[in-house]
């Protein structure tokens, strides 16, 4: 089994586009956001329906989101100004605005699995030792940062806040795309509530949103915080090791890759992230060192054993709840 430079250089095959497939991809997600939101706004469509195509479209979005995440790591559409702005504008929409995005997520793959209270690009992971040494205020902070409710919330928690807010207020000059993002937001928010009624704000607007955002937070959660994944003081760490026993594959069916872009084929995309999304697959199909990973899945029962992880243990090696600690 190949490992290190070796392992990395081999994913190399597999981090090259079809330009032509990937705007077909752009495209036909945005096309069908577009449809699934004219349908929502027709009076002549009932209650459930819009509901049902709410909830789609908060899937079309999450997919729409991992595809302009997959351009900010330079795996599709390079060198296009046409992309370029395309790509800005979505990252305004989807309030993952291109400047704390790219510096925040590039800093999360550079520093996968390694023990952090900062949690810059990622959720704070500690030792044992090192959480019992915070005080009470720190301990609560980190314990609000990793709790399910701060996850599944990740609309108000993660985008609204700590991607724009947050970003915005600690520095105006290099994050203006964060109050843009926000005041555009809320902006068209308030405007289809003054048209289309409450109704209309919530399955319109706000649904869509708080479900790609609170299942983009959960996935992004547990790729990372499952049970079996291992994680690294600084001298210990290395970026093959951390993308193979630190980051996980999420087990969904075939519709569900779709909709997350396939997303869960985490590790692989943490071995290269110039892997194009649709070649993920491929990549680990093909490569006999990324089959042998931990699964994770949507069921509930998965997700409770994700979320009761809380610090990291080097005794056990493995991360332990408050209650085993």
């Amino acid at each position: 089994m190949r490992t290190g430079k070796e392992l990395i250089a081999a994913s190399k095959q597999f981090a090259t586009e079809n330009r032509l497939r990937s705007w077909i991809e752009v495209f036909s997600t945005i096309i069908l956001a577009g449809v699934l939101l004219t349908g929502i706004a027709l009076q002549s469509i009932p209650l459930w329906g819009h509901i049902i195509l709410s909830i789609c479209c908060g899937l079309t979005y999450m997919r729409l989101f991992v595809i302009y995440h997959d351009y900010q790591h330079r795996a599709i559409l390079q060198r296009s100004t046409s992309a370029e702005w395309l790509m800005k504008s979505m990252g305004i929409y989807l309030l993952a605005p291109e400047t704390i995005w790219k510096r925040t997520h590039e800093h999360h793959h550079n520093n996968n699995s390694k023990l952090t209270i900062s949690g810059i690009g990622s959720y704070p992971t500690v030792s044992k030792a090192r959480f019992k040494s915070l005080t009470k205020m720190e301990k609560r902070i980190y314990l609000i940062n990793r709790h399910p409710v701060t996850i599944l919330l990740g609309y108000f928690t993660l985008f609204t806040y700590w991607l724009n807010l947050k970003s915005f207020v600690q520095s105006p000059s290099k994050h203006i795309d964060s109050l843009v993002s926000l005041g555009l937001h809320w902006g068209i928010g308030f405007a289809v509530w003054y048209y289309l009624g409450l109704e209309g704000l919530i399955l319109f607007w706000w649904m869509p949103f708080f479900i790609a955002f609170g299942m983009g937070s959960y996935l992004f959660y547990s790729q990372h915080n499952f049970p079996g994944a291992k994680f690294k003081e600084n001298q210990d760490w290395s970026y093959d090791n951390a993308a193979l026993s630190s980051t996980s594959f999420m087990v969904m069916s075939p519709i569900m890759h779709w909709f997350t872009a396939d997303i869960g084929y985490h590790h692989v995309h943490h071995l290269n992230s110039r892997i194009p999304f649709y070649r993920l697959r491929e990549a680990m199909e093909s490569m006999p060192e990324l089959k042998n990973v931990a699964k994770t899945s949507w069921s509930p029962v998965e997700m409770w054993r994700c979320f009761r992880l809380k610090v990291w243990d080097p005794e056990r090696q493995e991360m332990i709840t408050l209650r085993q600690m």
